[in-house]
């Protein structure tokens, strides 16, 4: 049997709680972050689509 190996990442977002695969992760400044609004500091006060998060829109 073959394992496959999936590397994750926590968003750089300080409100935020999302853990995203490496390969998903949207990278700003040397930092990963879960998606495009919490990588440009919520321009439009909306945060990710996790509603566990604080930073939720």
């Amino acid at each position: 049997m073959t394992g496959t190996t999936v590397e994750t990442v926590k968003c750089a977002c300080e409100d935020c709680v999302c853990v995203v695969p490496v390969a998903k992760a949207v990278s700003r400044e040397g930092k990963s972050f879960c998606c495009e609004e919490c990588a440009e500091g919520h321009p439009h006060h909306a945060g990710c689509d996790h509603a566990g998060c604080a930073c939720h829109g």
